[in-house]
């Protein structure tokens, strides 16, 4: 009865990851280029009170065991790369990645960081930042007056200045793209930063046949959250957590039961 408790314990502490997990997720519905995040389970140790194939008292073996199981841990919560929708907006400096890849950016401090969130803002010098005043990386500057920038799917970027037919290149936005997008760590602010299990960054040009996505102009990457999917996995995760609590309530009348005995 004692293990019981301790066993649903574990599985509530697991379903409340389960819960964060999805209620972050259900938070950034709307977050562009937002990755929803899955929480995994591994069950614990087992209390092995009889291995299968061992010797009956009799004659041949036990075809089944006694195994007890502990209860459950958390193994990862890992992010889902899976693509999001792409919503048109007709905003210039709104770029998405249509297949892999990310957008290489630095921080005031000089850090190198990925994201996959297009949406570009013109600082005071015309520098391509984030919302967040991040520096595009290798650095876009848009000249003062330009009447028009397109930008290609190969990340090349045009303007046309005053008293000029022909538009003219100014840069190209690079890509980069990791062997494991799963061990990038996320720091927020739809910012990632590599780490060893990621693998070392590979820059190139946007084109499905350098192995990167192609650069969308006047579009932006939607969350690849689905509500529906969050609605039904909050309320598994909901139920769980109740049965769970149940299972200590049940085990708690047990002792109760048992110390109660009479002779």
């Amino acid at each position: 009865m004692i293990r019981a408790m301790w066993t649903a314990a574990t599985g509530m502490t697991a379903q409340q990851i389960n819960v964060d997990t999805v209620a972050h997720n259900l938070a950034n519905v709307n977050t562009n280029s937002f990755k929803r995040s899955r929480a995994e389970f591994a069950d614990l140790l087992y209390q092995i009170q009889r291995l299968p194939g061992t010797s009956a008292s009799n004659v041949g073996v036990f075809p089944v065991g006694i195994q007890v199981g502990a209860g459950v841990r958390p193994t990862t919560v890992s992010k889902e790369w899976l693509q999001g929708n792409m919503r048109q907006t007709n905003n210039d400096l709104d770029v998405a990645i249509d297949g892999p890849g990310f957008f290489q950016v630095s921080r005031p401090d000089g850090t190198i960081m990925y994201t996959r969130n297009g949406s570009f803002k013109r600082d005071n010098v015309g520098n391509l930042v984030t919302g967040d005043g991040d520096l595009l990386n290798p650095v876009i500057t848009i000249p003062s007056g330009a009447l028009k920038m397109d930008i290609g799917q190969d990340g090349t970027v045009s303007v046309l200045l005053p008293g000029v037919t022909q538009a003219s290149q100014i840069g190209q936005i690079q890509l980069t793209r990791f062997d494991n997008p799963a061990g990038l760590v996320a720091m927020g602010n739809n910012l990632f930063i590599d780490s060893f299990a990621s693998g070392p960054p590979t820059q190139g040009t946007g084109g499905f046949s350098t192995g990167f996505g192609t650069i969308q102009q006047g579009f932006l990457e939607s969350s690849n959250v689905n509500l529906a999917e969050e609605m039904v996995n909050m309320i598994i995760a909901q139920r769980s957590y109740e049965i769970n609590s149940k299972t200590i309530q049940a085990s708690d009348e047990m002792m109760s039961i048992a110390n109660n005995l009479r002779r």
